[in-house]
């Protein structure tokens, strides 16, 4: 399911609790770094996701989607175009699926989205989480 509805897309920010940053580092003045530290700060529950950091945030980093031991709500993609079949093949392995699929700003990936179309995921591209968050949440 695409969203491009405002007040859908707040009442779905609203509702988020849990949020995996695929993609993330904790370099300062990369894009995932300045987006995870703000929904860190905005409270919600930010799980980094990297093949080879274990500690990004100062918080417990998983190696995939599939290691994190609790339910997902937003799994938010910072990766090139060409990953993103394989994370939305890994979101629908989860014994919970998250309810959305977010394609950071710059990001589509058409064979992802259909790999998702049929699953009850939203399907978010070439938006940011953050900018979205600060200008939607709280505004339903």
């Amino acid at each position: 399911m695409l969203l491009f509805d405002e007040k859908k897309l707040a009442a779905l920010l609203d509702e988020v609790k849990v949020i995996a940053v695929i993609g993330a580092v904790d370099k300062p003045g990369r894009p995932v770094d300045m987006v995870g530290r703000y929904l860190i700060e905005a409270g919600l529950k930010v799980i980094p996701v990297h093949p080879k950091r274990q500690d990004v945030w100062g918080v417990k980093t998983y190696k995939s989607i599939l290691d994190i031991p609790e339910p997902i709500d937003i799994v938010d993609v910072f990766r090139a175009p060409q990953f993103c079949p394989a994370h939305a093949q890994e979101c629908l392995q989860l014994d919970t699926l998250p309810g959305t699929f977010w394609m950071q700003q710059g990001i589509f990936s058409p064979e992802a989205r259909e790999l998702l179309s049929n699953k009850n995921i939203t399907v978010i591209e070439d938006r940011c989480l953050m900018v979205d968050h600060k200008r939607l949440a709280g505004k339903k």
